[in-house]
């Protein structure tokens, strides 16, 4: 055994000298518990919450969206000349404009109807 290591016997120990281990694991646990605590209250305080549209709420209504709409994209690839840059910039001028015409300080910047998407209803 090497020299520096002195066992103690059990007589001598403190009981936190005994439970150094479970106290490592309470302290761990409570600081995890806490630290996500914390977060939560700061994701629902900032309103992230209402932008997560991946939550079980919105659901029923991503299950009506009108997934036929021809989406507009742009190749990544092929040549680069002047007809490819104008139809690059026509495409990107549409989406800003639409994208210019959201009101990013009001309640609800992603709402589908702010935004656009189809959403068919069969009321």
């Amino acid at each position: 055994m090497p020299e520096h290591i002195i066992l103690q016997p059990d007589e001598v120990m403190t009981f936190w000298d005994k439970h150094r281990l479970s106290l490592l694991l309470i302290i761990a646990v409570l600081i995890a518990l806490v630290m996500t605590a914390v977060s939560m209250i700061a994701y629902n305080a900032s309103g992230t919450a209402q932008l997560d549209l991946s939550r079980p709420g919105y659901s029923s209504v991503s299950d009506k969206v009108d997934r036929t709409d021809k989406v507009t994209e742009y190749s990544g690839f092929g040549s680069l000349d002047k007809d490819s840059i104008n139809e690059f910039i026509e495409l990107y001028d549409a989406q800003a404009e639409k994208t210019k015409a959201v009101d990013a300080f009001n309640g609800d910047p992603l709402n589908p109807e702010i935004l656009e998407s189809s959403v068919s209803t069969n009321e």
